[in-house]
C-alpha cells in the first residue's frame, strides 16, 4: 500500500493506495452491497444502508477494535458504477460534509488498484481519517482474499 498526505491552502489530504486481487466489479460489489460492506468494514450487524446513486444516503455504525460504536451518516456525491464514488460524510458540528473520493482501476482480470483520497480541516483530522481508511482497505483486502469462489 502506498500512502500520500499533503497540505494546502484549502487542508490536509491523504491519498492511499492498494492493488487488490479482485476484478473492478467484485470490488465495486464489496463496497456498495450492504451485506458485504458490513462484513469487511467493521460496522455493526443491521447498521449498514446504502443508496449507491447521485443523492441517496448511506449510513453504517463502525465498531472500533476495542468496542465502541462510530456512527457514520451522508451522500453519494458521484457514482460511476465499477470505477468511482465520491462520497459526503456528516461529521458533528462541521456545517458542511467532508468528502472522501474512491477510485478503482483495472490491471487485468484480477488486479484492481484502489485509491482513496480525503481532504480534512486539521492534520489531526487527516491523521485520524487515514487510520480509518487504512483499516477500511485492511478489511477489504482480508474480505476479497476469503471469497476468491465469488469473485
Amino acid at each position: 500500500m502506498s500512502t500520500e498526505q499533503t497540505t494546502a491552502a484549502n487542508g490536509f489530504s491523504y491519498t492511499l493506495t492498494r492493488t487488490l486481487d479482485a476484478s473492478a466489479a467484485r470490488v465495486w460489489q464489496a463496497w456498495t452491497t450492504p451485506d458485504e460492506y458490513a462484513q469487511w468494514a467493521h460496522a455493526a450487524p443491521g447498521s449498514v444502508e446504502l443508496d449507491v446513486r447521485p443523492g441517496g444516503a448511506w449510513k453504517a455504525t463502525m465498531l472500533t477494535p476495542d468496542g465502541a460504536e462510530f456512527p457514520l451518516t451522508g451522500t453519494y456525491q458521484q457514482v460511476t458504477e465499477n470505477r468511482h464514488l465520491t462520497l459526503g460524510m456528516d461529521i458533528p458540528g462541521r456545517p458542511d460534509p467532508t468528502t472522501m473520493t474512491m477510485e478503482l482501476t483495472e490491471e487485468g482480470p484480477r488486479n484492481t488498484v484502489i485509491t482513496l483520497r480525503q481532504t480534512c480541516d486539521t492534520a489531526e483530522e487527516r491523521d485520524m481519517a487515514e487510520q480509518g481508511s487504512g483499516m477500511l482497505l485492511d478489511g477489504l483486502t482480508a474480505f476479497l482474499g476469503d471469497d476468491g469462489a465469488r469473485a
